[in-house]
């Protein structure tokens, strides 16, 4: 059976305060991001962690996209302005200052290599 040439993927979580991959690019694919967006549905300002993670000949190496970025309460803010390719392997790491009221979604079109 052929792979599908086009996949569209949404991926929500809610952030923890620990790092977490959210999204890893699979095996014979390239990621593309299209949507990165982060909800706060508290009333205070949280902060929020999204970063990029690349793992060459056994050596991680890990980006930071926005590191504690603010987001007021009752707020969205936007975690990547255009787009971001990743290619096979590659993971989405989250994180956030509250342990359940920052929530992530966002929109991938895996793409066959």
């Amino acid at each position: 059976m052929a792979l599908p040439l086009n996949v569209f993927k949404t991926v929500t979580k809610v952030a923890t305060t620990s790092p977490v991959g959210i999204y890893t690019a699979p095996t014979g694919y390239s990621g593309v991001v299209l949507l990165a967006q982060a909800a706060n549905i508290s009333a205070d300002t949280k902060t929020i962690s999204f970063s990029h993670k690349r793992t060459k000949a056994g050596i991680a190496v890990t980006t930071e996209i926005v590191k504690d970025l603010p987001v007021p309460g009752n707020d969205s803010i936007s975690l990547l302005y255009g787009k971001l390719v990743l290619e096979s392997g590659d993971v989405l790491v989250l994180s956030a200052s509250d342990m359940s009221n920052v929530k992530f979604i966002g929109s991938i079109l895996e793409t066959l290599n």
